[in-house]
């Protein structure tokens, strides 16, 4: 099972990126039952914030009500992983505190065998497996 980070969401619905076919495949491997794969609530209030930026409101929720259903059941993230996330966050520099918390709920969850971001702060965590989607030794 991996994690999905919001930047996979974004880049799946996006405009032309060259990110935007590989967060496709993966989101098509997960859709088909190829791929399991979780979030949390977290990424998906991020991801509705940053499509409604650039889309309505409307467009932006109901793609979030998509993505929490084709990644269900989410993972619950409790005081436990933000206190390993802001452990995290003062050893990591480069990440951010979002993903500093992200990057714990992958660890402390041993389901998780990945977190899956376009987000190359992520590679720097001990100990967690990241996998970019634009790596062409990944096939989802």
């Amino acid at each position: 099972m991996i994690l999905v980070d919001t930047t996979i969401l974004v880049y799946a619905v996006g405009a032309d990126h060259p990110l935007r076919e590989p967060c496709r495949a993966l989101v098509a491997a997960i859709g088909e039952g190829r791929q399991a794969a979780t979030t949390t609530v977290e990424v998906l209030q991020e991801f509705t914030h940053v499509r409604s930026r650039r889309r309505s409101r409307q467009d932006a929720a109901d793609l979030a009500e998509h993505y929490a259903a084709l990644l269900s059941p989410l993972v619950e993230v409790g005081a436990a992983d933000l206190a390993a996330g802001l452990q995290i966050y003062r050893s990591a520099p480069d990440l951010g505190c979002f993903d500093a918390v992200l990057a714990a709920v992958a660890l402390r969850r041993d389901h998780i065998t990945a977190l899956v971001s376009a987000d190359q702060a992520f590679a720097a965590v001990p100990g967690l497996r990241h996998i970019d989607p634009a790596d062409p030794g990944e096939t989802f």
